[in-house]
């Protein structure tokens, strides 16, 4: 019955009537409820027809001015596409992360677009047509866009044969987007299906839900540990300022690299719970929580009332799988496993959609592609616990020889160096066109996890020209606090 489902909800089952073997025809599936996410109106740049050139670099070998760059809108989603002049027949599809609530769409070109260029990969990028943490929406005009490349590139004058290799990658709220993507749920329930040859999530949310039940976790272990642990979980904002001033000594208003969080005694306790949740002892994790800057991303979660602002009808969160640990303090974390409230979600909060892809896309670990997913230990926005997550999913199915994970030594979210993410991207691409598994790390074995120079492998922290702000602004200073330990 359920692959009878999937069929229908590509054919638009919502309408259409089915004959089962010459009775009655069966009644038309009801129409599916609608959410406040679908309310929402939301609006691309509808007079762009082309992006800048990339800028030129010491060491470049390729002109970046000589690429065809198309943009447009597809179905109410921006897009960018860009063609090497020596197009090499392989297309990437970028998929970026969390854009906010605003009406305005934008588009996000790929942190390693030069890389692409350079070797003649093609690559593409959808604003999706709609902001907020809606997977959903992202799969769909991505895999959109994908399908639709060859008519773009015959529009502009420039017929071009169809990929012969589909690979998509993306970051955050994007690495969920790649996650999902490339499951058989994904192929089997999406309206646009494409099948890709690799992936590369990087600081994905890869446990998809399992993010913000981390979230509530995190909120209901710092209210017991503030103490006011039963007060109503959705009235934070009335709370906010006892509990912060009881953890904190100082504590930024803004998500900011380099902007210092201290803990009071009474902190430091959570500190402990907080590293224990968010993927257990680990390099890192104390200057990504001192001066990383983005716990307070975390900590901006609060509050909510589970429907993830509106993507769902329900309450989706749910924190009864956790454990809360205070290192060195048996008593302490007896008690406060007892006084932590326990949220339980609403069963089919997320469920099974006969109108395409569920609200908020599964990643289960069903897939057989070649995956390399890369994880900054330090990230406590999107943790490193993520990655724990999905190598167990992985693992279940059947399918670890398809995934590859890799920790890199950084104390924010998403602060990779480029370097880091063309190894990773390069890796998969060997992989996928040679048939040899790259080598990665063991991201659940705690001893492994927590030894000293756990990360070291895959982490690069030479800077080029292409990279982000925080990665600018934190890697010269981790590479003095947090060196790697010589054997």
């Amino acid at each position: 019955m359920r692959n009878i489902r999937f069929k229908l909800a590509a054919l638009g089952a919502a309408t259409m009537l089915v004959s089962c073997g010459g009775g009655d025809p069966a009644p038309a599936v009801a129409p599916e409820e609608t959410r406040a996410q679908d309310a929402l109106t939301f609006t691309a740049d509808a007079t762009a027809t082309t992006f800048a050139a990339m800028a030129a670099a010491a060491g470049d070998v390729t002109d970046m001015s000589t690429t065809s760059r198309w943009a447009g809108v597809l179905d109410g989603a921006g897009y960018r596409v860009e063609v090497p002049a020596n197009w090499n027949g392989k297309l990437v599809m970028y998929a970026h992360g969390f854009a906010g609530s605003g009406a305005a769409l934008g588009i996000s070109n790929p942190s390693i677009r030069r890389y692409l260029i350079q070797n003649g990969y093609a690559w593409a990028a959808s604003s999706y047509s709609k902001n907020n943490y809606d997977v959903r929406a992202g799969v769909e005009d991505t895999n959109a866009l994908a399908l639709k490349f060859n008519d773009i590139a015959a529009t502009n004058l420039h017929p071009l044969a169809a990929p012969s290799k589909l690979y998509i990658t993306g970051h955050s709220m994007g690495g969920h987007i790649t996650a999902a993507a490339i499951e058989d749920e994904a192929f089997a329930t999406a309206k646009h299906k494409v099948k890709y040859n690799g992936a590369v999530p990087m600081c994905g949310v890869v446990g998809d839900t399992a993010l913000f039940d981390l979230f509530a976790a995190m909120q209901v272990s710092a209210m017991a540990v503030a103490g006011v642990p039963s007060y109503p979980f959705t009235k934070w904002s009335e709370i906010q300022a006892l509990v912060t001033g009881t953890l904190f000594a100082t504590f930024p208003s803004t998500a900011t690299p380099q902007a210092q969080i201290t803990t009071t005694a009474t902190g430091a306790k959570y500190a402990s719970v907080l590293k224990n949740l968010t993927g257990g002892e680990r390099p890192l994790f104390a200057q990504g929580l001192a001066f990383g800057g983005s716990f307070p991303s975390a900590y901006g979660t609060f509050g909510g009332d589970g429907t993830i602002s509106g993507i769902l009808n329900k309450s989706v969160v749910d924190t009864n799988g956790f454990t809360y640990t205070i290192d060195g303090d048996v008593a302490g974390s007896t008690a406060l496993n007892a006084a932590a409230q326990k949220l339980t979600a609403v069963t089919d909060a997320n469920r099974l959609r006969t109108d395409g892809l569920r609200w908020i896309p599964k990643v289960n670990g069903e897939f057989k592609i070649p995956v390399v997913s890369i994880h900054t230990l330090g990230d406590l926005f999107v943790p490193f616990s993520m990655e724990q997550v999905y190598q167990k999913r992985v693992a279940a199915k059947g399918n670890s020889a398809w995934l590859v994970q890799r920790a890199i030594r950084g104390a924010s979210h998403c602060d990779f160096t480029v370097a880091e993410q063309v190894d990773a991207f390069d890796a998969m691409i060997q992989w996928e066109q040679n048939g040899v598994k790259p080598a990665g790390d063991d991201v659940v074995t705690a001893a492994t996890v927590a030894n000293v120079n756990y990360g070291c492998t895959f982490t690069k922290n030479t800077l080029g020209p292409d990279e982000s702000g925080t990665t600018n602004a934190l890697r010269p200073t981790l590479a003095a606090v947090a060196p790697c330990a010589v054997p």
